[in-house]
């Protein structure tokens, strides 16, 4: 009574034909996933802030803090 000989020819097609469309298939989720939980509210985001944003409003709060040296306060 001796073992049987492993299957050893053909291994590595038989195994990717088997895991390479699960493969395919959940990177294709995981990237779905992605977009649609990560980076579609990360845009939404961004245009609601900068729908009501103000840069000269804030460059004139920057500039009395005295954060540039270039530019002077307007009280000095």
């Amino acid at each position: 009574m001796s073992l049987p000989k492993p299957a050893m020819r053909g291994l590595l097609a038989k195994r990717l034909r088997f895991h390479l469309p699960i493969a395919f298939g959940l990177s294709l989720i995981a990237a779905a996933a992605f977009k649609f939980g990560v980076t579609e509210p990360r845009k939404k985001a961004y245009a609601d802030f900068y729908k009501h944003y103000d840069s000269m409003k804030e460059f004139s709060a920057m500039k009395e803090a005295g954060i540039f040296e270039s530019v002077r306060p307007t009280g000095k």
